[in-house]
């Protein structure tokens, strides 16, 4: 066992500097993306996209309605509650169904303002196909208000979030210059 300095008051005691942080440059290739916090969002962000458009196409292109097997539940719904009508009940489902788009667009565009013409260029395109090649599949007007409601409510969901956020950091800031 090699002595330590408590044991031999001649040694002297060693101490090591902390190492100092690397340079941004010197980091490895693919490890220099992964430092920024607004790069992972959109890195996620891009695959939930990509993932979300995977289950929207499913839905939006199914042969026959996906609500279809839900039938005895929504009579039942709209038996207790007379209130929610089926058509309510659905122009609400369309609406939740592109919350999402517009929150992941929101997050992967710089520029906000193309988030609400996608929305209703994809809402378009799928109401079309739905009218040409699905003979099962009803397109409506309805439709289109609703996704794009929906991509709309996500669009200021996640400009309501960033500016909660840089309103918390300016308040923060401010508390620290008074102090």
């Amino acid at each position: 066992m090699p002595p330590s300095p408590r044991d031999h008051p001649d040694m002297e005691r060693i101490v090591v500097p902390p190492r100092p942080p690397l340079p941004r440059n010197a980091l490895p290739p693919g490890f220099a993306a992964h430092t920024s916090p607004r790069r992972d969002v959109r890195r996620i962000a891009g695959w939930s996209l990509a993932g979300y458009l995977f289950a929207l196409t499913l839905i939006a292109f199914w042969p026959s309605p996906v609500d279809s097997g839900a039938g005895p539940m929504i009579d039942l719904v709209t038996r207790l509650i007379p209130v929610l009508t089926y058509a309510r009940i659905e122009f609400g489902a369309n609406i939740l169904l592109f919350v999402p788009l517009g929150v992941l667009l929101t997050l992967l565009l710089r520029d906000r303002a193309l988030v609400l013409p996608i929305a209703i260029v994809l809402t378009l395109g799928i109401e079309s196909v739905q009218g040409v090649l699905l003979d099962r599949r009803t397109p409506s007007e309805l439709d289109i208000i609703a996704n794009t409601a929906g991509a709309c409510i996500g669009l200021l969901g996640v400009a309501a979030w960033r500016w909660w956020r840089r309103r918390g950091r300016s308040a923060g800031d401010s508390r620290e210059a008074a102090s």
